[in-house]
């Protein structure tokens, strides 16, 4: 596949510092896509110094000038839609009618939502005798994932560019061609030289350089909680402020007298989605006692609807895990969940049938999951499915809330107001009533060690922006 063989700093691509190189292979078939530069501290240092010195000029900027770049590049990746498609399910393994729907749509919405957010904030306002600003941050420093891969791109660029800061972005090693297709369009829609700048990389290397560089001034990072912990600390050493969207253990919680049918159906639905690759999957179903067989039943059946094959056949719904790392990881949780007692209805820690190459993952469905097991508390990031039984709301809401993490979460009921009172006592970021859809303006992030800040929207637009107050 196309890709660059060096960074996008100062708005042209420039040769890496170093000779080190990330090999981008493709999960389906292990084939080599492309070779990238892994960039280190000295590339990091190029990119922040260019970031800095474009931040007077960019922060200056009016808002609908912004706003009008933000547009261009809507408008960018709209022409480029299907080469975003095909390089994620290239990089990724997703299927590639994901990748459309999904992987592609979502950053066209959210560069969009944030066009119109730049032109209509407002960015000043007066409060008794002062006049209280809002100025961009400075620069921003950007780790992504590699699972939304254009997408957490995106839901942090389209804020940081909006109210006027620059950016250095270390994009994730298993997924670095879509980044570099973001920073051609970022030059395409007439962004300022230096205002974004691109350095691929190892998270040891280039990764742990931008957290610890004193030119950043804000470090957002997406990932699991365990490397959140050590970006923040290493941001923390120079007092930056941080905003970490990581794990989750979300609970989908199917309250007695709700469509059981329609919630197994949504549940098994979301976790099988991107192959269980995503922080925010209902990865622990909580249903009554006295439906439970039924449940275990009717997710065990709908599974069986989930073909699992080449990302590139039109009904393939699951695609290949991200790496061999990934792979042994999920078909790990998987056989300790059978050790620990649970019972799996269906998939397992076996190949799918026919799938010698490649890193494929059964789609897997888990009965007698009680809440202490390692299935029910940690974050296993594959297509497995715990069922869990509660006897009563109050033990629902305690078995929901009984991990480490906060980050999303799913209500059904046959009574909306029931669904949201027992929403409103959940220690969780964002909660689903009854198949809510999606909204890429409300605010994503967790409570607890699910991360700190919040992406999309108004609330995402802020954390890119710091207070002043002038008093007369």
């Amino acid at each position: 596949m196309k890709a660059h063989d060096g960074m996008f700093i100062d708005g042209s691509w420039r040769p890496a510092a170093g000779s080190g190189t990330i090999e981008v292979t493709n999960p389906a078939d292990g084939t080599l896509l492309a070779t990238v530069p892994a960039g280190g501290p000295a590339d990091v240092d190029a990119a922040v110094r260019a970031a800095r010195a474009a931040l007077p000029g960019w922060s200056a900027t009016p808002p609908a000038e912004r706003a009008a770049r933000l547009e261009a590049l809507q408008q960018v990746l709209i022409a480029r839609r299907d080469e975003i498609a095909e390089t994620v399910t290239a990089e990724l393994g997703s299927p590639l009618t994901l990748s459309r729907k999904v992987h592609a749509a979502a950053p066209i919405a959210v560069s969009g939502s944030y066009a119109q957010l730049a032109a209509e904030y407002p960015f000043e306002e007066q409060v008794g005798n002062s006049r209280v600003l809002r100025e961009p941050v400075g620069v921003v420093g950007a780790i992504t994932p590699w699972n939304y891969p254009l997408h957490q791109i995106v839901a942090k660029a389209a804020p940081a560019l909006a109210v006027g800061c620059t950016m250095v972005l270390k994009p994730a090693e298993d997924t670095p061609l879509v980044a570099q297709l973001f920073a051609e369009a970022v030059d395409e829609a007439g962004v300022p030289a230096g205002v974004f700048n691109l350095v691929t990389g190892f998270g040891t290397e280039a990764g742990q350089a931008l957290a610890e560089h004193e030119g950043i001034d804000l470090l957002s990072f997406t990932g699991s909680t365990a490397v959140g912990r050590q970006v923040g600390a290493a941001a923390a050493r120079g007092v930056k402020r941080v905003a970490l969207e990581l794990g989750g253990k979300s609970a989908n919680v199917i309250l007695p007298g709700a469509d059981l049918a329609k919630a197994v159906k949504a549940g098994v639905a979301n976790v099988m989605s991107n192959s269980g690759q995503t922080c925010s999957a209902w990865t622990r179903m909580l249903v009554d006692a006295e439906r439970y067989d039924e449940a275990v039943r009717l997710a065990a059946d709908a599974v069986a609807a989930y073909v699992t094959g080449d990302p590139l056949d039109e009904v393939t719904r699951v695609g290949p895990v991200v790496n061999a790392k990934q792979y042994e990881r999920v078909t790990g949780y998987i056989r300790r969940g059978q050790e620990e007692g649970a019972r799996i209805v269906a998939g397992g820690a076996e190949r799918p049938e026919g799938r010698e190459r490649g890193h494929y993952v059964r789609p897997t469905v888990f009965a007698d999951v009680t809440p202490e097991m390692t299935l029910a508390q940690e974050e296993i990031f594959g297509p497995v499915l715990s069922v869990l039984s509660y006897r009563d709301t109050e033990d629902a809401l305690r078995i929901a809330n009984g991990t480490v993490y906060g980050l999303a979460g799913a209500v059904w009921s046959e009574d909306e107001d029931e669904a949201v009172a027992f929403a409103r006592r959940m220690e969780t970021g964002q909660v689903d009533i009854n198949g809510g859809r999606f909204n890429p303006l409300a605010p994503f992030g967790g409570y607890k060690q699910s991360g700190v800040g919040r992406e999309l929207g108004r609330h995402g637009l802020e954390e890119y922006l710091q207070t002043k107050s002038l008093q007369f």
